[in-house]
């Protein structure tokens, strides 16, 4: 059977404020193992600061430098980035191998956690998305409603990492969680399995005049930018493709760069990488493990690679009939996983800007023959409401980029 090896994933944590947590991860090699192992990064707060990355293509050796938090659970960060690195298995001569059939988990079990509010108060769903990142509860959808006498009633779709959310134990963990952070507005609160009909995505109408406004017209924006800078050489090594990446630093760029090169199938054989100074460079080869010679092949990734970064994710403020929406689009790997910790921080921008919110819809949408996840958000513009529409858009576009 598959085995995980046992120093697969090291972490030596910062002795001074000043100083970075290095995390070492020395396992078998898969395409995309970069990826996901600084999608973990990402899921935990943590800023990678700089990094370095060999293979052989058969094993590899990654160094993250990492900025963490004072609350870093490290030891729960060690098993989730020892969970997406490839179990391997003993050959009689003792060396480890990697074997692929071993790396499909079954899709996770959804499920409904619904709970009632007497009333409703700013933050109220920024601090629940807090609680359920906190259990490691992977929001999946989210359907909340304010009814007209103020009363709240919050649906969310979830999975849980740990994958015990079925027992009673883990449910009142998840219960008592809410309960301290709800107080006496909770009336009520329960979690089941969702059913498969109600699991299935919804596939709600999104006008055209709202995706030519998120996408076109950003689409010209990244032509014309001169933020990234984007350079390919196959002339230092005989079966590799240097690419450099020069650009302004966000949050989550790494993790942009790794999707990528995972979405195109595409091998990293070394790497270095320093966000200080927002400067990337990467020997790479095709799934053949060849050079990228073909230059429509190279323009195509060049293209992609400077619209996520420019870009990583879409938003805007529009008008929906007399109200006030705030629309977030997300891309999906193709491995068919979003982003982490999205909404959380939208509705922590929102906190943060004393605005409430009045119903969230999270879909799945084929855009530009893409997934997208949006979130479209109804505010609440009863009390107080004045901000700018270019403002709000503003301070939730900082806050998912890390600029605030």
């Amino acid at each position: 059977m598959g085995v995980i090896y046992e120093d697969a994933v090291l972490i030596k944590e910062a002795e001074s404020a000043v100083d970075h947590t290095v995390i070492t991860v020395n396992c078998p090699d898969k395409t995309g193992l970069g990826c996901d192992l600084c999608r973990v990064i990402l899921l935990f707060g943590l800023s990678i600061a700089k990094g370095d990355v060999q293979t052989d293509g058969k094993w590899c050796y990654l160094v993250f430098w990492v900025v963490g938090k004072p609350m870093t659970r490290w030891s729960l960060l060690k098993t989730r980035l020892q969970e997406v690195c490839p179990t391997c298995t003993p050959a009689a001569s003792g060396i480890y191998y990697y074997r692929p059939e071993f790396q499909q988990p079954r899709p996770p079990d959804i499920f409904l956690l619904k709970f009632w509010c007497s009333y409703d108060r700013k933050g109220l769903l920024h601090d629940v998305t807090q609680v359920l990142c906190e259990l490691e509860l992977t929001i999946k959808r989210v359907k909340v409603s304010t009814a007209p006498d103020g009363g709240v009633m919050d649906l969310f779709f979830v999975t849980d990492t740990r994958e015990l959310l079925h027992t009673k134990k883990r449910q009142e963990e998840a219960i008592d969680h809410l309960k301290a952070v709800l107080g006496d507005a909770m009336l009520n609160c329960e979690i089941q399995l969702a059913i498969p009909e109600v699991t299935a995505y919804s596939q709600s109408f999104l006008p055209s005049s709202v995706t030519e406004d998120m996408f076109r017209l950003e689409m010209l924006g990244v032509l014309a930018s001169s933020s990234v800078s984007i350079e390919v050489d196959n002339s230092l090594r005989p079966s590799h493709t240097l690419v450099k990446v020069l650009c302004q630093d966000h949050k989550g760029l790494i993790y942009d760069i790794m999707r990528t090169l995972k979405d195109y199938n595409i091998q990293i054989a070394y790497g270095r990488f320093f966000v200080k100074n927002c400067e990337v460079e990467l020997f790479i080869t095709q799934a053949d493990g060849k050079q990228i010679i073909d230059p429509n092949k190279q323009n195509a990734l060049c293209s992609r690679l400077r619209m996520e970064l420019v870009h990583p994710l879409r938003v805007d403020v529009i008008s929906r009939g007399p109200d006030t929406e705030l629309l977030v689009a997300n891309p999906v790997e193709l491995s068919g996983r979003g982003r982490p910790l999205v909404f959380y921080d939208i509705t922590l921008a929102l906190k943060n800007m004393n605005i409430s919110i009045f119903s969230v819809e999270i879909g799945r949408h084929r855009i530009h023959d893409r997934e997208w996840e949006v979130y479209r958000i109804l505010l609440d513009e009863c009390d107080g409401f004045s901000l700018p529409r270019n403002e709000i858009k503003e301070c939730v576009r900082k806050k998912l980029m890390g600029w605030e």
